[in-house]
């Protein structure tokens, strides 16, 4: 497993002093991007080859959030690839290597000329050494929209929601969710479904709707009404 090292930092907490939930999926994020920089097939390397790995979906769960100037290991392993998908975990540890967080994900690889996926070149296949996964429970990619959903503030999109492939990256789909919620809620288990890219001057409109089993499910629609990313959110219960 490829790690690296942190500390809880005051940029990233909140209210109450530990870290967001954004903010630790912007942590998984770095850890797999630190990795394929230090074997050469980061971000100048899928542009020399006009290829770009996007996100399908997320499912963290959270065991606790650490809290501020805690030490953390992230660490990430890919474990399988088929065709043009590529499936990734990724943990957060506290010092004495228990887990804070563990989370599960898809990629698919596209050619960014096209627009069209396509298999990873042999030299990804060799360099991305495949290791056994992590043991969690493992929920399905699909999130069903339930009936019921209510519109939420449009939220246009600026500068700042966007990566270097010049879409919104995937962590602001989830803070948009988030602020749909308010700052009191405490998520245990993110699902994230990620459907159409978004650019600078869309907007996005969260729908959003209780589920029977007391999730939230919160809809990102564009201009056109077409779904661009679903976000479930699981509560996280107070321990007696």
């Amino acid at each position: 497993m490829y790690t690296y090292q942190s500390r809880i930092r005051y940029s990233e907490i909140d209210e109450g002093g530990t870290l967001r939930l954004e903010a630790l999926l912007d942590y998984f994020q770095d850890c797999s991007t630190f990795q394929s920089e230090d074997l050469g097939l980061g971000v100048d390397y899928l542009k020399s080859i006009n290829r770009v790995w996007v996100l399908s979906s997320w499912q963290i769960v959270v065991e606790r959030y650490p809290a501020l100037c805690e030490t953390v290991s992230v660490g990430t392993l890919p474990y399988d690839f088929k065709g043009f998908i590529g499936y990734r975990n990724f943990v957060m540890l506290d010092r004495e290597g228990s887990f804070i967080a563990r989370a599960n994900s898809i990629w698919s690889l596209l050619d960014t000329q096209t627009n069209r996926p396509v298999r990873p070149e042999a030299d990804m296949m060799k360099k991305y050494p495949l290791e056994p996964r992590v043991e969690m429970e493992y929920a399905s990619r699909r999130i069903v929209i339930p009936e019921g959903v209510v519109a939420g503030d449009p939220v246009p999109i600026k500068n700042h929601h966007l990566d270097t492939n010049h879409h919104v990256n995937n962590g602001q789909f989830i803070k948009i969710a988030m602020d749909c919620l308010g700052s009191s809620f405490r998520v245990k288990q993110l699902r994230a479904e990620y459907k159409k890219q978004v650019l600078l001057g869309d907007v996005l409109t969260p729908y959003t709707v209780a589920t029977e089993d007391g999730k939230y499910v919160i809809a990102l629609k564009n201009a056109e009404n077409v779904v661009c990313c679903v976000v479930e959110l699981e509560e996280e219960r107070e321990r007696s």
